[in-house]
């Protein structure tokens, strides 16, 4: 069984008009955010064997803000990730090796949000009933530092939609009602 985490980057910066949309660094709210994420992600044992992450500053400082890890994994900035819609972050998880376990993607919206509901197969309207909260809460929304868990039963290569099983859907608000 593989692991895939979502990753949303935490909230930049709009202080600077003038600076170019993938050079926002992260705002204050945004490094207490990840900070906070990334204890939960250790508590729960989120390691990955690989990290594709936007080149774009904000999801950049978002990936160090995350570290350091127990084991290091292999880090792949990926030009192909910066504002992609699903088509290519699926063809960045399609190249990843059939050796990997675990991969967290880091990116933005609105093709990590339209990815994760893809993946877990919550296209359709009305959802059924029997989608769980998480489920229900991940169609809602995928605020900034927002992290969507799943497991894939099959190899990268065939990942498509409805290919992942949501394991658990974490945001900065759930966890600071937490804390």
């Amino acid at each position: 069984m593989r692991q895939l985490l979502l990753l949303r980057h935490a909230k930049s910066s709009w202080d600077d008009k003038s600076c170019p949309d993938r050079d926002r660094p992260l705002n204050n709210r945004g490094r207490r955010n990840v900070a906070r994420m990334a204890r939960e992600m250790h508590a729960l044992g989120l390691e990955p064997d690989v990290i594709l992450v936007s080149p774009a500053r904000r999801t950049m400082e978002t990936m160090e803000a995350l570290e350091p890890w127990a084991d290091s994994p292999l880090i792949e900035p990926t030009e192909s990730l910066y504002l992609a819609d699903v088509p290519d972050l699926l063809g960045a998880l399609h190249g990843v090796a059939e050796t990997v376990r675990s991969v967290l993607l880091i990116g933005h919206n609105p093709g990590l949000h339209d990815l994760a509901i893809s993946l877990a197969g919550l296209t359709d309207r009305p959802l059924p009933a029997s989608v769980s909260k998480a489920g229900r809460a991940l169609v809602e929304a995928f605020p900034t530092c927002s992290l969507a868990e799943f497991t894939i039963a099959g190899s990268w290569w065939e990942l498509r939609e409805g290919g992942g099983k949501l394991v658990r859907y974490l945001t900065p608000r759930l966890l600071e009602q937490v804390d």
